[in-house]
């Protein structure tokens, strides 16, 4: 739209101009101060210094100009439906007393505290359970919230497509009896559960191609698919225009997932120095998810009943992890942040992954463009999401802070002012404003414990 019918419109009451500090357009360059957005419906019009960007007069102002405006955060790899995030002392209890339709809220939940931290979107990388695959569950989050009946971040969802005892479906007890069509195996019986989850309605197909780190007696270099049922995997996600996402903690497992063509590398624990460098040739984004591997998080875990030998296992593969995330990012590695938060009990505390990467070497700028941009262009949503933009979507975030200067402000509910969806604020924690997502306290909710 043209700057002048732009603000010719703001007559009509629809034009919001939000005035901030500092601004921090999520496309690396150098903050601008005293920046003013102007924002027509759900969409950005026009961005700049105050002194050249004016609003019309029957504008509606929004007055951030104590704090840092950037675009709102991404989390490309979370479980928000996982049982026991929040609700439960022990999460093997929590997965047989749930049923589905509880469980559904439970993640609506999750979504909602991640949402109110400054979080607009999350790509939820799927869940399985006693009762099966919970595909239609997610998806219903997501298109209640889509609709307007309920607030929540924007949610793309993922169906875990797996061979019968994979990595993903280890996450489940061995001996537990399986509902339904959950796993499958051979290029076409993987073709036809990857349908399913399409049908259902999957924006992503997720897949597993190598062990993992979280499940009982099973090694990160099991191979968990041949490159036969992967190709076939991720051909099925693109002849529908959805994508692919392989955890891959493997050397073997990432270039499996490069050749079948994957639209990103979830984890990648262990590396050598040729397959990051065909990585970074292939152009493939990488998420992470280092907030899994923290001593804090195998401490969650010990207090919620995980086993000791997962435990052990866990810590043996944090230095792999840390030093991965180094070499990748100094090799230019495409990094878009994930946590692959689930079990541990925190949901909403997603920004303390961008803390660990400044830790491990990564400037604070380019870990917030993880969180922004990289993320929007891991998603082939660039054109509409990650950067504060004339013509993109008005998703936004005011922080009292510099995150620039101390990343972990951004960990802080207090320190998130604001909080924008395609234009409309869900959380106003300015002074004589208190509106939130969730009202409730951690820890002041119900722990739910019935043995």
């Amino acid at each position: 739209m043209k700057s002048q019918e732009f603000l010719e419109t703001a007559s009509k009451g629809s034009i919001t101009a939000i005035k901030c500090g500092t601004l921090i357009d999520g496309r690396g360059g150098k903050p601008v101060k005293d920046a003013v957005v102007l924002i027509e419906g759900n969409r950005i019009g026009k961005v700049g210094t105050q002194d050249r960007v004016k609003a019309a007069p029957h504008a509606e102002m929004v007055d951030c100009s104590r704090y840092t405006l950037m675009p709102g955060m991404m989390d490309l790899h979370i479980h928000t439906a996982m049982y026991n995030c929040m609700s439960f002392h022990n999460h093997r209890v929590a997965q047989f007393e749930i049923m589905p339709h509880l469980q559904q809220m439970y993640a609506l939940f999750h979504a909602q505290n991640c949402f109110d931290m400054g979080f607009t979107t999350l790509r939820d990388l799927g869940m399985n359970g006693p009762r099966g695959l919970l595909v239609n569950e997610m998806c219903a989050v997501r298109e209640a919230i889509n609709m307007g009946i309920i607030e929540g971040p924007r949610m793309l969802i993922a169906g875990f497509t797996t061979m019968t005892g994979s990595h993903l479906d280890l996450i489940q007890p061995r001996a537990m009896y399986r509902w339904g069509f959950n796993t499958a195996d051979g290029p076409w019986e993987l073709r036809k559960l990857a349908r399913l989850n399409l049908l259902a309605g999957c924006d992503v197909i997720k897949t597993c191609a190598s062990g993992g780190g979280g499940t009982d007696k099973e090694e990160p270099d099991i191979r968990n698919m041949t490159q036969e049922e992967l190709d076939a995997i991720v051909d099925e996600a693109h002849a529908l225009h959805k994508h692919a996402a392989v955890h891959c903690f493997t050397t073997q497992a990432q270039r499996m997932a490069m050749k079948a063509g994957a639209d990103t590398i979830e984890h990648m624990v262990f590396h050598d120095d040729e397959t990051i460098d065909m990585i970074v040739e292939a152009g493939v984004p990488v998420t992470p998810t280092l907030s899994h591997r923290t001593d804090h998080a195998i401490e969650l875990r010990r207090e919620l009943g995980t086993a000791d030998f997962v435990l052990r296992k866990m810590k043996y593969l944090q230095p792999f992890c840390f030093e991965t995330f180094r070499k990748m990012h100094k090799a230019g590695v495409k990094i878009a942040m994930g946590t692959d938060m689930g079990f541990e009990p925190h949901m909403g505390t997603n920004a303390a992954e961008l803390e660990i990467y400044v830790k491990l070497g990564m400037k604070p700028m380019d870990a917030i463009l993880t969180a922004t941009r990289n993320a929007a262009q891991a998603l082939k949503r660039e054109h509409e999401l990650g950067t504060i933009e004339a013509g993109k979507l008005a998703d936004l975030i005011a922080v009292d802070g510099d995150p620039l200067k101390d990343i972990a402000c951004l960990q802080k509910k207090p320190n998130i002012k604001l909080v924008m969806k395609e234009g409309k604020v869900y959380a106003d924690r300015r002074p004589g404003k208190n509106k939130n997502v969730v009202n409730v306290k951690p820890g002041e909710w119900k722990i739910a414990d019935y043995l």
